[in-house]
């Protein structure tokens, strides 16, 4: 039959491309959906999730723990020399003086810098030079005073010497401080050492105690 013949041609004859209605196919999807590999995703929120886990870490890191808060309640301790006024000698300045210049140029500077109302010099000696033996047990029991009496060192100046050799020595030194008081007796912690040693006031102004070369 005639329908027969019709059927029997559609399903013999092969399916043809066209170029142009693919096209406008294309064209058209490409207007509302984005390129495949293109799509980007969101990433506020990720972004905005990581600044809050960092806000939080920084946070806790801010925090003190409990030996920061201990410590923050206790008073702070005073500076021993508070009492006594600055004056006009500059102690650094002459420390950086005593280190870098020659002796006679250290010697002249103190001399002329001094404050004698406000500090004071002083003289002291080793009580027990019997007891001395060897030279570096000697120049170890120096060092070790010097290391515990750090917490001076922003007000007062030393030098401390050994004379002598192995079984034969004496110590004895010059100090100077700010105020015109022992300074050791101003804080327990410098007062492990001290009396060991005899300590006399120097009269600044005496010309016996001054060297010039």
């Amino acid at each position: 039959t005639i329908l027969h013949d019709i059927y029997i041609y559609m399903c013999e004859k092969m399916a043809q491309f066209d170029a142009k209605k693919y096209a406008e196919v294309q064209q058209q999807l490409g207007k509302n959906k984005p390129a495949k590999g293109k799509e980007e995703k969101p990433q506020k929120p990720k972004e905005e999730k990581k600044k809050k886990e960092q806000k939080s870490k920084k946070e806790v890191a801010d925090e003190p723990d409990e030996t920061e808060l201990v410590l923050a309640q206790e008073p702070k301790s005073k500076d021993p020399f508070e009492q006594f006024p600055k004056g006009t000698f500059n102690m650094d300045e002459f420390k950086r003086v005593y280190s870098n210049e020659d002796e006679s140029v250290s010697v002249k500077y103190f001399l002329e810098k001094f404050d004698p109302e406000n500090y004071s010099i002083w003289c002291c000696e080793y009580l027990y030079p019997q007891e001395l033996t060897l030279v570096f047990i000697r120049c170890n029991l120096i060092s070790g005073m010097f290391q515990r009496l750090d917490k001076l060192r922003t007000n007062a100046f030393g030098s401390v010497l050994l004379f002598g050799e192995d079984n034969n020595s004496s110590i004895s030194g010059i100090c100077l401080w700010r105020g015109h008081e022992l300074a050791f007796k101003l804080s327990e912690d410098w007062q492990i050492d001290y009396e060991s040693y005899s300590w006399k006031k120097l009269d600044p102004s005496s010309e016996k105690n001054k060297v010039v070369n």
